[in-house]
C-alpha cells in the first residue's frame, strides 16, 4: 500500500514538475512594477501613432506561450505589439544561464536552462545540446510567423526590411522578428555554427552572455578577458554574412577587440549606462562614444539593474545621458523583455514611454529616432 502511495505521489510531482512549474516560474520572473496609468496627452498619442518602434532585445521565446495570443502573461505577444505599436522585436534567444549570486566572477556551473528545458517538455535533442536549443527557438518564431495570417514576419535580410516597413505604412496590424542569440556558447566551441546558425534564420549574436566563452570574456566572468583566437574568427565570419555584432554583456576587453576590428556599426542591444548606474554590465562613457564612432547604436533596458530605477522616468534618464554624451542618433530602446525581468510597462504600453520622453524634452524628430529608426538605420546598413 505504501508503495502505492509512493508511486502515486512521485506521479504527481512530475505532473506538478512539467505542467505548473514552468509557467509560474515565467509569472514570478516575467513581471510588472504596479502600472502607473500615466495621463497620454493628445500629442503623445498622435506621435506614437506615427512611430515605427524597434526593441532590440527579448527572451520570450525561452518560455512556452504561444506568442500569437494575449495571454496576459509576461510582456510581449503578437497582441501586444499591434496593440503598443512595436513594429520590430529582436528576439534574442538564451541557451544558457549559470546559477550565480551575484553579477561578476560567475562560473560556467549548474545551467539553469536544463531543467527549464526539460520542464517545458522541448524535444530531446535540445536538453544537452545548446545549439539545438537555439535552433528550437527559431523554429518557433518561424511557426508562429507561419500561423499569424501575415500578421507576423521573419526578418532576414534588407529587402525584407524594406519591404516591411513599407507595407506597415499603410497596415498597422503588422508585427516583426529578427532573431538573435544572446552568448556565443550556442556555438558549442566550434566557429563553423556561425554559418549554420545564420542559415537557420540567426541575424544577430553576442560573443558571451553571463560567463567567459570559447569566444570572449564576459563582463560577469572570472577572467574577463577579450576575444580568443575562435571569436575573432567569429567576428570576422559575422561581418562577412552581414550578421550584427551585439556587445551586450561583453566585457570592456572584448569591447575593445570587437571595435578595433568593426567594419560596420555595431550595436549593445540591451545594457544601461556606467554614467548613470555603476554596475558591472553597463557601458561606460569611453565605449558608448567609440561604439558610436562606428555608427551602431545602444539599447536601453528597462529593467532596475540597468537603469538604478523601477520607473520610466529612470529609462528616459539614461536615454538623456546617452543622447547628451554621444547624440541622439545613437541611442536605441534595449527592453530586455521577458528575460526574467520587472519592466515598468510591457509591449503593450509603449506609449509610456514616448509619453515620458515627451515630459523630458526630447523633440518629436529625436524621439522617432529612439524609438525606431536609429535601430533600422543599422539593421539596414547590416543586413544583406
Amino acid at each position: 500500500m505504501l508503495y502505492k502511495i509512493l508511486l502515486a505521489f512521485l506521479f504527481l510531482l512530475l505532473v506538478a514538475f512539467f505542467v505548473f512549474l514552468p509557467s509560474l516560474v515565467d509569472k514570478q520572473m516575467n513581471r510588472l512594477q504596479p502600472d502607473p496609468r500615466p495621463a497620454i496627452s493628445e500629442q503623445a498619442r498622435n506621435l506614437h501613432a506615427r512611430l515605427q518602434i524597434v526593441d532590440l532585445h527579448c527572451d520570450a521565446l525561452l518560455w512556452n506561450r504561444n506568442l500569437l495570443q494575449n495571454n496576459e502573461q509576461g510582456h510581449v505577444n503578437l497582441p501586444g505589439m499591434i496593440a503598443g505599436n512595436l513594429a520590430l522585436q529582436a528576439f534574442t534567444i538564451v541557451s544558457k544561464f549559470p546559477l550565480a549570486g551575484k553579477p561578476i566572477d560567475v562560473e560556467d556551473r549548474f545551467d539553469l536552462i536544463t531543467p527549464l528545458v526539460i520542464s517545458q517538455m522541448w524535444p530531446v535533442k535540445s536538453w544537452f545540446s545548446l545549439r539545438e536549443r537555439a535552433l528550437y527557438q527559431s523554429e518557433r518564431l518561424h511557426e508562429f510567423a507561419k500561423n499569424s495570417e501575415g500578421k507576423l514576419r521573419v526578418i532576414k535580410s534588407r529587402a525584407d526590411l524594406q519591404a516591411f516597413f513599407n507595407e506597415r505604412q499603410t497596415n498597422k496590424n503588422l508585427a516583426a522578428g529578427l532573431l538573435g542569440i544572446e552568448g556565443a556558447h550556442a556555438l558549442e566551441g566550434d566557429v563553423a555554427n556561425v554559418k549554420f546558425l545564420y542559415d537557420a534564420g540567426f541575424r544577430m549574436m553576442a560573443p558571451t552572455h553571463f560567463f567567459d566563452t570559447e569566444m570572449s570574456g564576459s563582463a560577469h566572468g572570472v577572467k574577463r578577458g577579450g576575444l580568443t583566437a575562435a571569436g575573432r574568427q567569429m567576428i570576422e565570419i559575422m561581418q562577412e554574412l552581414g550578421m550584427i555584432i551585439d556587445l551586450a554583456h561583453a566585457s570592456p576587453k572584448t569591447i575593445d577587440d570587437v571595435l578595433a576590428m568593426a567594419k560596420k556599426p555595431v550595436l549593445v542591444s540591451h545594457t544601461g549606462v556606467k554614467g548613470v548606474c555603476d554596475s558591472p554590465r553597463n557601458v561606460s562613457d569611453e565605449h558608448l562614444r567609440r561604439i558610436a564612432a562606428t555608427g551602431g547604436v545602444i539599447g536601453i533596458g528597462f529593467w532596475p539593474q540597468a537603469t538604478c530605477g523601477n520607473d520610466v522616468q529612470s529609462i528616459v534618464r539614461c536615454m538623456r545621458y546617452s543622447a547628451d554624451l554621444v547624440g541622439v542618433d545613437h541611442v536605441a530602446l534595449g527592453s530586455d523583455y521577458d528575460g526574467a525581468v520587472i519592466v515598468p510597462f510591457k509591449a503593450a504600453q509603449m506609449i509610456y514611454l514616448t509619453e515620458a520622453l515627451l515630459q523630458d524634452g526630447f523633440s518629436e524628430e529625436e524621439i522617432i529616432k529612439i524609438m525606431g529608426e536609429n535601430a533600422i538605420r543599422v539593421f539596414t546598413e547590416i543586413l544583406r
